[in-house]
């Protein structure tokens, strides 16, 4: 066993070195798996995530593991097989769950520690199920469309456009709009506004739809990182989250932002549209398979139970 020692996240340079591990210690084909590089960036600029964020570190200050409780309490973590091991393994879950008691001592709820893994990523299964999480029944289903393809021209009903979000001018219609849409109270202005300064981030793809009263009626965030695809070997956009406030679902407002993002894509030279959803959203996966979508991969969930 190393001779470790761990501290809290201290800001934009360790934001770095966590960045350095994650490409370090992950397959190139799965850089871009959640949380990517990318999702790094984004979600290392909440303060309170940041709060919730441990680095284990060797004597000479090499970084060799990374632990995160995300703001939907799911544990995100990377560890260089050098230092592997029941300890270090057992200090990695430990501060999700102190992460995970605070919140709850917080709110006065009980909230389980959550976890995601790809299904053919045998060795954290094995860690996963030896710490005690427990393996859900929803997955994430991840889906692909190859660009090459026709891609039939957006529709939308009498009176609904598609335009560019209005970025920062617009932060708190999006943010309602999202938790309608999803039936939620996670999203918050703090989050959205993470979104609007990540590196890659390009208003003229993160595509809204207005309804005819001037009233945001749905979203879908249309994002290239040519980080990712450079260092998959890929050349992916994501045409997702698609989400549609509830007043105004089944008029086809998903599938125009869909068909646009894609042909935005396309124009842009990428040759593989992606997108993720839940096993549980019935309505996501019949949008994806209409425009050609399909399964790529499903990427399982987890909950520990903490006392």
């Amino acid at each position: 066993m190393l001779n470790l020692s761990s501290r809290l996240y201290a800001g934009e340079h360790d934001l770095q070195t966590l960045i350095n591990l994650l490409l370090a210690v992950r397959p190139p084909q799965w850089v871009a798996d959640p949380p990517g590089v990318v999702d790094l960036r984004e979600i290392l600029s909440l303060s309170e995530t940041q709060a919730d964020t441990r680095l284990w570190h060797t004597q000479d200050g090499k970084l060799v593991a990374f632990a995160i409780v995300d703001a939907y309490n799911n544990l995100i973590f990377e560890l260089d097989p050098r230092a592997a091991g029941p300890e270090m393994e057992a200090e990695i879950v430990g501060w999700g769950e102190t992460c995970i008691r605070r919140r709850m001592q917080a709110s006065g709820e009980q909230i389980t520690l959550d976890a995601s893994c790809r299904e053919d990523n045998p060795e954290r299964l094995s860690f996963l199920e030896r710490h005690g999480f427990e393996r859900l029944s929803q997955c994430s289903l991840h889906y692909a469309r190859p660009l090459g393809d026709v891609i039939p021209e957006p529709t939308l009903p009498p009176g609904f456009t598609i335009r560019p979000s209005g970025g920062v001018d617009e932060v708190e219609a999006w943010v309602a709009l999202h938790r309608a849409a999803f039936g939620t109270d996670h999203m918050t202005v703090e989050e959205r506004l993470a979104m609007l300064q990540a590196v890659e981030y390009e208003l003229q793809t993160d595509l809204v739809v207005v309804a005819p009263d001037g009233r945001l009626a749905a979203y879908c965030m249309v994002q290239i990182s040519q980080e990712e695809n450079q260092r998959t070997g890929r050349n992916e956009g994501f045409t997702d989250p698609v989400a549609c406030h509830p007043d105004y679902q089944k008029r086809g407002l998903g599938r125009a932002l869909l068909l646009r993002g894609m042909h935005l894509l396309r124009e842009r030279g990428i040759d593989t549209a992606v997108l993720a959803t839940s096993s549980e959203n019935a309505a996501m996966q019949a949008l994806a398979a209409s425009v050609g979508f399909e399964v790529t991969e499903a990427r399982l969930w987890f909950a520990k139970p903490v006392a």
